[in-house]
């Protein structure tokens, strides 16, 4: 069987790794000039896989007022004469009820162990390196409310199977000294000590490495493709610069990219993006205190991450701004909450990216054999947990389409 996957970042890279894995011939087709060159190259880098409660939750609508209203918020939302936007929006927030929550919540965790546990057999079978760390995380909280809410949460969680520990503020500091800065406004946290992190994109170049010389994996980069060719119901070819590539079965992992294609045959997929920006801080002589563990602070959507000798800071949701502009304002305004957390960090020696997550409004990604067309799958959809359940889809999508046995329940990510 010949495969043909659509995006060379974390979803395609490791849908390639896993089929190869399998014994099919894989041929991934990016339109960069290099893997991971999108969403994946510096994104958050946490492998959250106890945390992956969708972010339509309850708590959105007494949180939104305050956040549309302040100009250093976590979200900003710019209204689009876009009805894709309208309709993700529509759909976002009828999917804010407690009882979806911990329905989705407890869908995600499988799909999260299974990427936790694929990752880590790759790991011990094929010594991928990219900065790999499980140095466990803080979920830091500045107000009671949310606090209390992530006990809650964290209960629920627990009755899943995550191991997790609620730790008030004494405790948070004697595990993350670097935290000092909140003195009186840190009410506590939740510790996962299993949580890991890592970076994505030497992830992605590391399986591209583990593969290349394989005679049967290809990668051809600056190949946008610009549509399919058709056979009746089924996907015979895709159209490229170069012509068409015929194979056995085609997968659209292509992040935002997913939507033009899909929409070519008809499909209307609710993946929009979610813009979030980073920062990447070489720690080589820096004397200042960062954190050892993966931070995430709460209330202002901030994630801390170690990834070797560098820091890596990622925030915001910008609803309504395409492109990857990075407005100064904004990561002004960044920059002044970081350093509010962790005074003195030489921020103007970071490196400043923007990326579009493509998320669908119940967080949950798709995952299988498109209704478009025959011969079609999708792999797509995982928003800000993109890194943390790429393994897991791939591991699905593969059993899938090779007619085995799915490893979890596929149904809550069937396209």
């Amino acid at each position: 069987m010949h495969v043909c996957i659509i995006g060379a970042g974390v979803i395609g890279m490791s849908t390639a790794f896993m089929l190869r894995r399998k014994g099919v011939c894989v041929t991934v087709l990016e339109a960069g000039a290099q893997v991971a060159g999108g969403t994946s190259f510096a994104n958050g880098g946490q492998l959250s896989y106890s945390y992956v409660a969708p972010l339509a939750d309850p708590g959105v609508f007494k949180d939104l007022p305050r956040w549309l209203l302040k100009k250093d918020s976590p979200l900003r939302f710019r209204p689009a004469l876009d009805p894709q936007q309208w309709r993700w929006l529509a759909q976002f927030l009828q999917l804010c009820r407690g009882d979806v929550v911990r329905q989705s919540t407890a869908q995600m965790l499988t799909l999260s162990y299974l990427s936790r546990d694929v990752l880590h057999d790759w790991q011990a079978r094929f010594g991928l390196e990219f900065a790999h760390q499980a140095n466990g995380k803080l979920i830091v909280f500045r107000s009671a409310g949310p606090f209390e809410h992530a006990r809650e949460q964290a209960r629920l969680q627990a009755e899943l199977g995550s191991s997790q520990q609620v730790l008030e503020a004494d405790e948070v500091l004697a595990l993350e000294p670097s935290l000092q800065a909140l003195g009186s406004r840190l009410k506590g946290a939740i510790y996962t000590p299993s949580e890991e992190a890592g970076d994505t994109r030497l992830f992605c170049e590391a399986l591209h490495a583990r593969l290349q010389g394989d005679a049967d994996y290809s990668l051809l980069l600056n190949q946008p493709v610009r549509g399919f060719v058709r056979e009746g119901h089924d996907v015979r070819a895709v159209l490229t610069p170069q012509g068409e590539l015929e194979a056995d079965q085609f997968v659209v992992a292509g992040g935002m990219g997913t939507v033009p294609l899909l929409r070519q045959l008809g499909g209307r997929p609710l993946i929009y993006p979610l813009k979030g920006y980073s920062l990447s801080l070489p720690l080589t002589g820096l004397t200042q205190p960062v954190p050892a563990i993966s931070v995430t602070d709460y209330e202002r959507r901030i994630v801390y991450a170690r990834l070797g000798e560098v820091l890596r800071m990622a925030a915001m949701v910008d609803i309504g701004f395409g492109g990857l502009d990075i407005p100064p304002a904004r990561m002004a305004g960044f920059k002044q909450q970081v350093n509010e957390l962790f005074p003195g960090l030489p921020l103007e020696q970071a490196q400043t990216w923007a990326g579009l997550r493509p998320a669908t409004p119940s967080g949950k990604p798709v995952i299988g054999a498109s209704r478009l067309a025959g011969r079609l799958w999708i792999n797509a959809g995982h928003g800000a947990l993109g890194f943390t359940l790429a393994c897991g889809s791939a591991a699905l999508l593969a059993a899938r389409m090779l007619g085995e046995a799915a490893p979890i329940d596929d149904a809550p990510f069937r396209p």
